[in-house]
């Protein structure tokens, strides 16, 4: 198996490869493109050499990037939620396309990719204000990469270039978390209103925006005083769906004293308002609903949030799922172990809950050294007498 390159003109190469049909014996000649150096284009056309050798030789194609992220679109649909492929999709038709679409799929190179990159920082914004965030470009460099992986696996690539591409760095997000004293006035400017039992349950159960609006009443045990959290609702462009929890397992959470009271008074107030309209209320109902008994969707909850938080002139503007972050950090912040805040809070592993709220250990740390501390000496003096 013999192999050449020659140029065709300037920084482009046509690499040439001598081959014998497996089934003819006869000979046959596929041709490349290449674009680079001299050497570089020595190198590809070695590289190519190699993979025919070693099987892994994959026949050049016209399909370019556009196209092939819609067929991988389409590949991916039924196996992620609606709402995650509405995600990808826009992501790669809106971000990716429009910097990458018509490059072909089997020439696509790392140096491609770090240059579109570059760009969407600088000028990547559909309205032509202004670069992306690197937060979003770090999300477009993931649908990438994983697409590619695709082409890897289908055999239209011999290798994924996205691994070979750094993304932008990305600073954390600061959690803003409310300490005692504003969670108590933020429930006391939320009481009058209908957002107050959502606020209760972020800041009390540390429950997600979709976990409360998914919520029924069967969900609520009164006797044992606990919260059975076992599905959540997603908002898409078709509508809303029930989906299970964003871990995929249910889970049970206790409910403070202060929630139970509060509930109870909630579900006897929206009896009374649905039996004005002539209907009774059942544990199927949903715990936050409209007025006539009707889920609220995830975003209305949100804006209606952020709507009434905004009337407040001393409570910082946070997030609804700040409230959750708020509860994390009381609990951590009082001692209580984290593998209990990871059952609480549904995260899939205890890593995940130690990684978010790295902030609060070190006063943690330094609580259960003075304890030991405090032990040992004890030890010694009981030792020494």
């Amino acid at each position: 198996m013999k192999g050449h390159i020659r140029e065709r003109s300037p920084g482009k190469w046509a690499i040439i490869l001598d081959l014998r049909d497996p089934e003819t014996g006869k000979r046959k000649r596929k041709w490349h493109t290449f674009a680079g150096t001299k050497r570089e284009a020595q190198k590809e056309c070695a590289r190519l050499i190699t993979a025919i050798g070693g099987g892994d030789y994959v026949e050049p194609a016209k399909e370019t990037v556009a196209a092939f992220l819609d067929r991988w679109l389409e590949h991916v649909r039924t196996l992620i939620s609606p709402r995650s492929h509405e995600r990808y999709a826009e992501l790669a038709r809106k971000n990716i396309v429009p910097l990458l679409g018509n490059a072909v799929l089997t020439s696509l190179r790392p140096e491609q990719i770090s240059a579109a990159y570059a760009k969407a920082l600088v000028s990547g914004r559909r309205d032509g204000t202004g670069g992306l965030a690197p937060r979003s470009v770090h999300h477009m460099h993931r649908i990438l990469r994983q697409a590619l992986g695709q082409a890897v696996k289908w055999r239209v690539l011999a290798r994924n270039p996205a691994d070979a591409v750094d993304p932008p760095k990305v600073e954390r997000i600061k959690m803003r978390a409310l300490d005692a004293n504003e969670t108590a006035t933020l429930l006391a400017h939320f009481r009058q209103t209908r957002m107050f039992v959502p606020v209760l349950l972020g800041v009390l159960c540390g429950l997600r925006r979709g976990e409360v609006t998914a919520m029924r009443w069967r969900a609520v045990d009164f006797a044992t005083g606990h919260l059975a959290i076992v599905e959540s609702t997603e908002q898409t462009k078709a509508g809303i769906r029930t989906k299970d929890t964003k871990s995929g397992r249910s889970r049970r959470v206790a409910l403070p004293s202060l929630a139970v009271e509060e509930l109870r008074r909630h579900r006897a107030r929206q009896a009374e308002e649905l039996l004005k309209l002539g209907v009774r209320l059942t544990d199927d109902d949903h715990v936050f609903a409209q007025a006539d008994g009707r889920p609220v969707q995830p975003n209305s909850l949100t804006h209606e949030f952020t709507r009434i938080l905004a009337l407040s002139k001393t409570l910082p503007r946070v997030r609804f799922h700040d409230l959750r972050h708020s509860h994390a950090t009381q609990m951590l912040a009082n001692g209580v172990h984290p593998k209990i805040a990871q059952e609480r809070l549904g995260h899939s592993s205890i890593a995940i809950t130690l990684d978010l709220y790295s902030h609060v250990l070190p006063g943690m740390q330094e609580d259960a050294a003075a304890k030991v501390d405090a032990a040992l000496r004890a030890a010694i003096d009981r030792s020494a007498g």
